[in-house]
């Protein structure tokens, strides 16, 4: 089950991300459950345009609030400038200014998850660099369209300084 799918992943580039205020829908996961996320976008993408205070297009998917145990909280969503007005519904969470090592996905999103054991796996061991206790999230331009495999798709890891 552990067999490493070859990807091609370029080297990253470091970047000092700044606070992010992100609002969604959201979902618990573990390794074995994360097929599920495909459905979350399909139940978010519908409330693109109708979350208050939302500041552009570009999408996020946020990787938080591990458990311990493999399990962890995965948010469907956008950046929002205030938490006023927030329905219920949607989840929310803060990711602090902080460094990371930013990887650009290509390929279809079948492959994602043999790009993060890639960074996981043989990238980060052999980087010398240490992750961050803090959200990883995915950040999708605005022109992303996974049907046509257009626009960008990021992985931001967060590390330490």
């Amino acid at each position: 089950m552990d067999e490493q799918i070859r990807v091609e992943v370029s080297e990253p580039r470091f970047e000092h991300g700044h606070f992010l205020l992100i609002a969604g829908l959201g979902g618990r996961f573990t390794q074995e459950t994360t097929q599920g996320i495909p459905a979350l976008w399909e139940k978010f993408i519908p409330e693109m345009g109708r979350i208050p205070g939302q500041k552009s297009e570009v999408t996020y998917g946020i990787c938080c609030n591990p458990d311990g145990k493999g399990g962890f909280e995965y948010i469907a969503g956008v950046e929002i400038d205030k938490l006023d007005d927030l329905p219920d519904k949607y989840r929310w969470v803060e990711i602090q200014a902080q460094h990371y090592a930013v990887f650009e996905h290509k390929g279809s999103l079948d492959q994602l998850p043999a790009t993060f054991q890639y960074i996981w796996k043989t990238w980060l061991p052999q980087s010398g660099k240490e992750a961050a206790d803090a959200p990883e999230f995915e950040r999708y331009s605005e022109d992303f369209n996974p049907k046509l495999n257009t626009g960008k798709l990021e992985i931001w890891l967060p590390i330490k300084a």
